[in-house]
């Protein structure tokens, strides 16, 4: 089980732990190619200076990892480390940030640099911390008692914000670090150490929480499809700004098979609904069911041989209003039907650390540079003897 967080940096095994200034090695792009993870590694210059291909084990800290057996962070560690190389950025360039949960422990099993932050606050740590350094690859995971209860007003300024950051958040619907209480994501009527009596909340729907504060990229992956999750990692990666990812994720012990319905062996065919850019939305087996559009607009499912071709609709990721997502968000009130999954939105929009840094150049370029102790030693001052 996590601690709670002390705000500490923690440094990568390998680190120097050298200040900024130190001669950095060259890297990919914070967005890497998009490749395959099948393709051949790209070469950096990794901590120790040798040129060398990354792997795995280069994200792979000496901490035992401690969840409970059968927790679904196991397999979403495992395809984040087994997805980091591809992107040829070396442990040093990267920073995890973490709040408080089962989440929260992530960050001690990267051997990348990470800060485990107080409740709710990863978020304004790595909106702080990737405005200042842009030149490190900024990621957070929070969990949904963490980001929407008491993290939820600094999400959704990050989101709207459009901070260079990616946000894994973890969805297992319970807090499941302090034993089982029902969480902002909980289902109503659900009976919880905290609720005997089943919650009255209403629940929030991640998806169209981001949507609505209008991120400029929004996704769902679920924590046993590891092809899928990479994909999706894959395409947050390449983004320039706020990436937001819900992943379903199980938590064993207080809330077993939430998601088994888009899990299953036997139910996940017929009840992931699994978005492409540029194709129709079809699902089942053999695509015998679709998404379409209502006379009145309104986007639902139905049989495919039943829909007029004309009205099967064509995901559009890149639609500059985020309308459409919002309706694929909504087409399922819980994930025990079916559910969509994939990159709902990915469109462009000035990063904010890029703006800051033109703000800064042209308020220094007509005010001239300026001068710190002659700011503290202007208007009113005092000695005190």
């Amino acid at each position: 089980m996590a601690t709670e967080g002390n705000g500490q940096a923690a440094e990568p095994r390998g680190g120097s732990g050298g200040s900024s200034s130190e001669a950095k090695p060259s890297v990919a792009p914070r967005g890497g190619s998009g490749g395959s993870s099948s393709e051949a590694k790209p070469s950096v210059a990794p901590r120790g200076g040798v040129v060398g291909t990354l792997t795995k084990k280069d994200f792979a800290s000496d901490q035992e990892v401690r969840w409970c057996p059968g927790c679904g962070d196991y397999a979403i560690l495992s395809a984040v480390q087994g997805f980091f190389p591809e992107l040829g950025i070396p442990p040093e360039k990267i920073v995890f940030v973490t709040g408080i949960g089962c989440s929260g422990r992530f960050v001690y099993y990267m051997d990348t640099y990470g800060v485990h932050g107080i409740h709710g606050r990863a978020p304004a740590i790595a909106s702080g911390l990737a405005t200042a350094r842009p030149d490190l690859a900024v990621w957070i995971v929070t969990g949904d008692g963490d980001a929407l209860s008491i993290g939820g007003n600094h999400l959704i300024h990050a989101l709207r914000r459009n901070i260079n950051v990616k946000i894994l958040m973890f969805n297992n619907q319970i807090y499941g670090l302090t034993k089982g209480q029902y969480s902002p994501t909980s289902e109503e009527g659900k009976v919880t150490k905290s609720t005997p009596f089943g919650s009255l909340d209403h629940p929030f729907n991640p998806v169209g929480l981001a949507l609505g504060a209008e991120a400029t990229f929004v996704a769902r992956s679920v924590d046993v499809d590891r092809q899928h999750l990479v994909d999706v990692l894959r395409a947050a990666a390449a983004h320039q700004g706020t990436a937001f990812i819900e992943i379903y994720q199980n938590c064993n012990v207080f809330n077993d098979e939430a998601f088994i319905a888009l899990t299953g062996k036997d139910t996940k065919v017929q009840n992931q609904i699994r978005l492409q850019h540029g194709k129709p939305v079809v699902f089942g087996p053999d695509g015998e069911k679709c998404v379409y559009v209502e006379f009145d607009g309104s986007l639902r499912t139905g049989m495919t041989a039943d829909i007029p071709a004309e009205l099967v609709y064509v995901h559009d990721a890149h639609a500059d209003k985020p309308g459409a997502a919002f309706a694929l968000a909504h087409l399922s009130t819980r994930p025990t039907e079916p559910t969509c999954i994939g990159v709902f939105r990915d469109v462009s929009r000035p990063v904010y650390g890029e703006l800051m840094e033109r703000q800064i150049e042209a308020a220094s370029e007509k005010l001239g540079k300026g001068d710190l102790a002659k700011l503290l030693h202007s208007g009113d001052t005092w000695e005190v003897s």
